[in-house]
């Protein structure tokens, strides 16, 4: 299974190239770029690790790139992300989100159905890799 969230996930994971582009992209609209990982991708789990700061004063696409780079080596078995937030509105806003790496494995997810009360059906989501204790969820590599 391939987990899709954010931009570009329907898509073959993007180059360093293709990154950078949409990093200057970010940049040239005024938006502060940060760098996200995680081993949880659950859809309701939008608040990952952050790696560092967000880069408010950073306007060299090269430099982010280099802690995305960075950030996949410290994590080379999780996810990892690019924000970009958006400040006109006086509030932090996403206004890019996009998965730069992906484990080599993606578990995926089971939906689990339970019946309720007045013939009520309630669905849930269940990402098999939470059944691993956090940091082993992934296989390195």
């Amino acid at each position: 299974m391939h987990i899709t969230q954010g931009t570009f996930s329907y898509l073959p994971p993007l180059t360093d190239d293709q990154i950078r582009a949409q990093i200057q992209y970010s940049l040239d609209n005024g938006w502060a770029v940060s760098v996200e990982f995680t081993d949880d991708p659950h859809p309701r789990n939008f608040l990952w690790e952050m790696w560092g700061l967000p880069m408010f004063d950073m306007k060299d696409p090269a430099a982010i790139l280099l802690e995305v780079n960075r950030c996949r080596e410290a994590y080379p078995g999780r996810y990892v992300r690019v924000n970009a937030y958006d400040s006109r509105l006086h509030r932090q806003t996403t206004a890019l989100s996009f998965i730069v790496q992906r484990p080599a494995e993606e578990p995926g997810f089971r939906l689990d159905r339970q019946e309720s009360h007045d013939r009520s059906i309630r669905y849930t989501l269940h990402p098999y890799a939470t059944e691993r204790p956090e940091g082993e969820r992934y296989p390195r590599g």
